[in-house]
């Protein structure tokens, strides 16, 4: 979903770049590894990306539907060095397909759950990716691009700035006032 990113620009380009995600992100199955299977892995990110947002009943309506259209049928899989796990597709199904009912799948326990409120969007100002709050506190506010580590050197940069400004500024600070009129 965060792979068309505005700052980092689309990270699937072409038909290479969703090929070596696919390899790192572990799925398998049937692949065409053609333009359009690319077309239809990026026209699947809207459709994914409409739940960070959507109450209970939108988000229920939007996996049903996800899940209706994929045909998901779970079954339990052991397979390429992996124990059981579920798969909701076959192996023909289309890549976009396979990735639209995994996540739905993945969405039905967030909904069961009564998580949606750890589904959470960046809060950088410079960044819009998703991410979903697994922090026990329930307290992660940034995505993994680094965008927390960049607030935090700014917020940092921003004190010192503003602590050496008043300083060489020559213009005392209240306290300093108070103290000198007594």
């Amino acid at each position: 979903m965060n792979t068309d990113a505005a700052e980092d620009g689309e990270l699937l380009p072409d038909v290479a770049a969703l090929d070596a995600f696919v390899e790192r992100e572990g799925y398998t199955g049937n692949r065409r590894h053609d333009q359009a299977e690319l077309d239809a892995v990026r026209a699947l990110r809207p459709r994914l990306r409409a739940l960070w947002g959507a109450d209970e009943d939108e988000a229920v309506d939007l996996v049903n539907a996800m899940l209706r259209e994929g045909r998901a049928l779970p079954q339990l899989m052991r397979h390429d060095g992996w124990d059981y796990h579920l798969h909701a597709t076959g192996d023909d199904a289309g890549l976009d397909v396979r990735l639209m009912v995994e996540f739905a799948m993945a969405m039905v326990d967030v909904i069961r759950m009564k998580e949606l409120d750890r589904l959470r969007i960046c809060a950088a100002p410079d960044c819009d990716d998703v991410l979903v709050d697994l922090s026990k506190n329930r307290s992660r506010r940034f995505c993994l691009q680094g965008c927390g580590n960049r607030q935090n050197v700014a917020a940092y940069r921003a004190r010192k700035a503003a602590s050496s400004g008043t300083a060489s500024s020559g213009t005392p600070s209240p306290g300093a006032a108070a103290g000198g009129a007594a």
